[in-house]
């Protein structure tokens, strides 16, 4: 009768380590004689928003961001909105940039670059960024009009330098197609939301390293 041989299981591995994603999450304060803005984040989360800025289109625009980034987002600020909405709209791109910044620390294993096209029935607007740690905005939309609502839709604009500087990224938006004011400008952040998303996301291949030749962002 033929014996077996005993058969060895080979212990398990440790299996090479990979970047995490733990711990992505920022908050940041800013107060100013004009302001006082609170923003948290977790680049990891499912897309829940709290916005509060007694701005209600800019609310809904980081709603926004949060939903198609799938970004957890709380914003909660005061400001002199009895004047009108231009230091509150600038103070939030600016803390929400500062928070950006604090949660990706030194980038190590993102993808680093992220690009979108999003239609919005008649608008189409494209946008592609870098998180360089070189601020740069090339901004491309041509609003028909002065006002969304209350809104005006100039501070679009300053939104987008406020997070640029802040954040430390180059971001380059550009008009396809559109007419309709509020479709330009949502368009507009869905698609910087989904590349926000595309760049934050931590790539395996990366190993858990800077996404640089030169070793550093």
């Amino acid at each position: 009768m033929q014996t077996r041989e005993p058969v060895t299981v080979a212990p398990d591995l440790p299996s090479a380590p990979s970047p995490t994603t733990s711990g992505r999450t920022a908050a940041v304060s800013r107060a100013t004689k004009e302001t006082d803005v609170q923003v948290s984040l977790n680049l990891d989360g499912q897309g829940r928003c709290v916005a509060q800025t007694g701005v209600p289109f800019l609310d809904h625009m980081l709603d926004q961001i949060a939903s198609h980034g799938l970004i957890d987002l709380e914003v909660r600020a005061t400001g002199d909105v009895h004047i009108d909405d231009h230091h509150t709209n600038e103070d939030v791109g600016i803390t929400l940039g500062m928070a950006l910044a604090k949660a990706l620390g030194d980038r190590k294993g993102i993808h680093r670059f992220g690009h979108f096209v999003a239609p919005l029935d008649e608008a189409l607007v494209q946008v592609a960024l870098d998180f360089s740690g070189r601020p740069h905005l090339s901004y491309g939309l041509q609003i028909p009009t002065q006002r969304v609502g209350t809104y005006d839709t100039q501070l679009v604009r300053e939104f987008f330098v406020a997070v640029v500087n802040h954040a430390q990224i180059t971001l380059h938006i550009r008009q396809l197609d559109g007419i309709n004011s509020h479709h330009i400008i949502e368009a507009t952040f869905k698609a910087f939301a989904r590349a926000l998303r595309m760049a934050v996301e931590v790539d395996p291949r990366r190993g858990g390293a800077i996404p640089s030749s030169k070793g550093v962002l």
